[in-house]
């Protein structure tokens, strides 16, 4: 084990933590995964959904983790970080790629902005 992360480290894992959290609990491509445990309520931002947990014994708990972008970063790091220290250039690279999606959303988000300003939308 390593005497401590290192700083790149640890950006890294912030970055494709978020990312990949709301991917499994916002994203639209990723609602089929869900709708066992949620019910749809309507859109919420870029390509994201709002669901909201089924109220029906166990459905609740999980559907609570399933739609809980801060609940599911908890898991996803802990999963990110066993996965540093088992399988380090895997995890890496998985990671490398969820952190070129996250700035991918920020430069198509600011884009967005710069279009509807310069348009007047």
């Amino acid at each position: 084990l390593p005497d401590r992360p290192l700083p790149w480290d640890v950006a890294l894992t912030a970055v494709a933590t978020f990312r990949l959290s709301r991917l499994l609990s916002k994203a639209s491509v990723t609602s089929p995964l869900r709708a066992p445990f949620t019910k749809f309520q309507g859109p919420q931002g870029p390509a994201e959904l709002h669901e909201e947990a089924r109220s029906e014994g166990a459905k609740d708990t999980v559907g609570e983790l399933l739609t809980c972008p801060f609940c599911m970063s908890v898991w996803v790091a802990s999963t990110l970080t066993a996965g540093q220290l088992l399988w380090p250039r895997a995890t890496r690279t998985a990671m490398g790629a969820l952190t070129a999606l996250a700035g991918a959303d920020a430069l198509q988000l600011t884009y967005s902005a710069l279009v509807a300003k310069t348009t007047g939308d």
